[in-house]
């Protein structure tokens, strides 16, 4: 169980939380197309701010609170003009630290700043793949990367999946390894817990009959006989999924292990 040390707030900031609808695994059409989900306790979207682009204007940590919709927990700030946001809270941060975003703040853990102002080596999250776009890698509890070096408009980072990769040194990223790092050596305890998070069990192909999956059937207990395979006989294990002309190949300096 997680003792959920680092919250310090409960309910979450009002004007910072939207409706969330439960697809249950569903897409527009009504077709079911991620199996296995459903039910689970109601959740509300909290707004978090990938961008941190108000530069220039400081902030204090109000509070570290839980987010339902990720692994990460998330810092409330209140800037000094008025302004609440939520940012991704990062291991060390606590409530009525100062914080910060922009090319003149400290390297120091919460601030974000391009990549052409952190020192070398340093631990980072919450990545701009583009500049502007918002943070879309490095996200995920206890993640963290390293920046390893500059060359010109880009640098080389180093993703906790061990890949290097080339990123513009105009996109932003925020110091710091994200908290939580507990989140992934956690017992559930029970099947109700993984219910309350909208998961339904899964039934294994080789104990279902022929006529439910390829995998079914047999005499006795049979592992199957053929190479895995989903419901539709699509091979499922060890196949790569990335696609092999995808435009982002000429960033990867080199491929994750």
């Amino acid at each position: 169980m997680s003792a959920f040390e680092e919250i310090t707030k409960v309910k979450p900031e009002r004007s910072l939380v939207e409706p969330k609808k439960n697809t249950a695994g569903r897409n527009s059409y009504g077709r079911i197309t991620v199996r296995h989900r459903g039910g689970g306790n109601k959740r509300k979207y909290r707004v978090v701010d990938f961008r941190r682009d108000k530069c220039g204007v400081p902030a204090k940590v109000a509070s570290i609170e839980y987010d339902p919709n990720r692994s990460a927990n998330i810092a409330l700030l209140h800037y000094v003009d008025g302004e609440k946001r939520y940012i991704l809270a990062p291991l060390g941060l606590k409530k009525g630290a100062e914080v910060g975003a922009g090319p003149q703040v400290e390297p120091m853990t919460g601030n974000a700043m391009p990549l052409n102002r952190i020192p070398l080596g340093m631990s980072i999250h919450n990545i701009e793949l583009v500049p502007g776009k918002g943070g879309q890698i490095v996200r995920t509890a206890g993640g963290s990367a390293q920046l390893m070096s500059r060359d010109g408009s880009f640098a080389n980072v180093k993703l906790p999946s061990g890949e290097i990769r080339m990123i513009n040194v105009k996109c932003m990223a925020t110091i710091g390894q994200i908290g939580n790092m507990d989140y992934g050596s956690i017992s559930e305890g029970k099947a109700g817990r993984r219910r309350w998070r909208g998961i339904r069990p899964t039934v294994r192909g080789v104990a279902m009959n022929p006529v439910d999956h390829p995998m079914g059937g047999g005499e006795g207990k049979s592992s199957g006989g053929g190479h895995p395979v989903s419901p539709w006989g699509k091979l499922s294990k060890s196949g790569k999924t990335r696609f092999k002309r995808k435009t982002s190949n000429k960033f990867i300096v080199k491929r994750r292990k």
